[in-house]
């Protein structure tokens, strides 16, 4: 299984020729080949996350595909056909299981509304907890893609997200509301967080990949 990371949260995962699209947001260019794309995971309604430039984009090369999301993500995005999902949920598609955790966005300010958001388990090896601390319990992670950068982020929580996962090997996402110092900063972080439990941070860029 092939993750390549793309601007922000924009993640694209490939195993047996197939892919998956998850969070294809307003900071996220096009994505480059979409062609063998089988599904799409929106982890929550934001719009950095989501856009109906993308769906539309992606849909014309693939057809009717499934778009896995929270109730909130089909309320925001009516005139797509979106496929409920909520924690604890499984579902296969394609080479892809997915599995679904978490529940409720990270607070960003108690005068502003909680939304949906679920975090994504991939074929029990990839987890990408979309806007949320939410941990997979009792699973263990190959590759994490930890968020580094939000209005609702304070790096020493991040740094106990990524303590908690415990995972293999992590590299840092939802990066482009950060300075090139700031990225840099937040990435040495979470390396020290993943090297603790005896595993490797990888320093992804728009557009690179890692192997599982």
């Amino acid at each position: 299984m092939r993750v390549t990371k793309y601007e922000h949260a924009a993640l694209l995962i490939e195993a047996e020729g197939k892919a998956l699209v998850v969070d294809p947001g307003i900071f996220t260019n096009p994505l480059p080949d979409v062609h063998n794309v089988v599904a799409l995971v929106l982890t929550h309604q934001h719009a950095d996350h989501w856009t109906a430039d993308h769906l539309d984009r992606i849909l014309r090369t693939t057809g009717q595909i499934p778009i896995y999301a929270p109730a909130d993500v089909a309320g925001a995005a009516a005139g797509y056909d979106i496929t409920v999902v909520s924690p604890g949920d499984g579902v296969r598609i394609g080479p892809f299981a997915l599995e679904f955790f978490g529940g409720e966005h990270a607070v960003i300010h108690e005068s502003l509304p909680l939304v949906d958001n679920v975090g994504v388990l991939v074929n029990e090896q990839f987890y990408y907890p979309g806007d949320s601390y939410a941990v997979p319990r009792g699973r263990s992670i190959a590759l994490l893609a930890a968020p580094v950068g939000a209005p609702w982020l304070k790096i020493g929580e991040a740094m106990d997200f990524v303590l908690a996962v415990d995972p293999r090997r992590a590299f840092a996402t939802h990066d482009m509301t950060l300075s090139t110092i700031g990225r840099e900063m937040g990435r040495e972080r979470l390396k020290w967080a993943v090297e603790q439990g005896g595993g490797e941070f990888v320093a992804l860029d728009p557009g690179e990949a890692i192997d599982i």
